[in-house]
């Protein structure tokens, strides 16, 4: 995959190109815009508010299933489509099913939008969970180890999903430069996910009995990584990673957050009722990341992106313990 299969002349990214960024107004979102708005043109499309947006930065509240977002996009003639507007936690869309098909027909649309303007790149954020941790995991993982994150857990099935439809699209358009960017768990002050939100807990629950390896990149190395992947002939299936793991002991020793620990079955049982009634977002195959060791190796973004993570793990869990903004809606 990512071998480059078609020989393709060098098109330059430049200040003048137009960025469009799905996702913009989440925490992680407006992180990325605010790194890329200082080299690049951005165009924004998210409902969601940006109080804080860049003044250069373009934003239209628009739901990209819509034929009138379609049409509006194609007049603003985006260059690079930056894809990070996906739903990750069925809840916040009525369900696992419909956050499926939400995330489907947005990502669809986007790659016919891709296809049609014949843009220079379309970079999709996927997530590293995809491999899945399990009792058989060893060594590192590399870009074509299989995606077993979808066998024990519904929501990971349709990110798998995801995942595959834009690794179809890299052949299908070999003229475009696809890049499927895989981080480890991202965390910082500023985000309001699931890891961030584990590590911030007051007491942090784990599972007796297992110490999984832990790795965590900050949000700001990922905008990195982003960034790199901007530049030409660049394509392909990067994980991005930090610069080291931990036990997850060692992690929450480090946070100097107390501790307990709750028998696997008592804590996936009440996971598992709570996140049907709504009480809480972590869906139950999250526990598994408190079970496993899952490594991850980011040796291809090294050589090929030049990617080199910026936040050490000491400064993650630092920053981790200082929350900077409000949850975005």
């Amino acid at each position: 995959m990512n071998a480059t299969p078609f020989i393709n002349k060098t098109r330059e990214l430049a200040a003048q190109d137009k960025v469009l960024l799905t996702g913009i107004s989440g925490s992680l979102g407006q992180i990325i815009a605010n790194s890329l708005s200082q080299t690049h043109h951005i165009i924004g499309a998210d409902k969601r508010a940006f109080p804080q947006k860049p003044k250069e930065v373009e934003l239209y509240p628009l739901d990209l299933r819509r034929k009138s977002a379609f049409t509006l996009l194609k007049k603003r003639k985006p260059n690079v489509i930056i894809h990070m507007g996906v739903i990750r936690n069925p809840l916040k869309h009525r369900g696992a099913s419909s956050a499926y098909y939400f995330n489907l027909e947005i990502t669809s649309q986007l790659l016919k939008l891709a296809e049609q303007l014949e843009v220079k790149k379309f970079i999709f954020l996927s997530t590293a969970n995809l491999y899945g941790p399990c009792a058989t995991s060893s060594g590192f993982l590399s870009e074509d180890a299989p995606l077993h994150g979808a066998d024990r857990s519904p929501e990971m099935r349709d990110l798998v999903a995801l995942d595959m439809m834009i690794q179809s699209f890299f052949w299908k358009q070999p003229n475009i430069e696809t890049v499927i960017l895989r981080p480890v768990h991202i965390v910082g002050s500023e985000l309001n996910n699931a890891p961030s939100r584990y590590f911030r807990l007051d007491k942090i629950p784990t599972l007796l009995g297992y110490d999984p390896m832990v790795q965590l990149v900050h949000a700001s190395d990922v905008a990195r990584a982003i960034q790199l992947s901007l530049k030409p002939n660049i394509r392909g299936i990067f994980n991005i990673v930090g610069d080291s793991q931990a036990p997850l002991s060692r992690l929450i020793k480090k946070l100097k957050t107390p501790s307990f620990g709750i028998p696997e079955f008592v804590l996936r049982t009440l996971m598992r009722s709570a996140f049907r009634y709504r009480l809480v977002s972590f869906p139950p195959g999250e526990l598994d990341h408190l079970k496993y060791t899952c490594l991850i190796d980011g040796s291809l973004a090294a050589k090929e992106l030049k990617y080199e993570p910026k936040v050490n793990l000491s400064a993650i869990l630092k920053n981790l313990k200082t929350p900077k903004a409000k949850p975005s809606k």
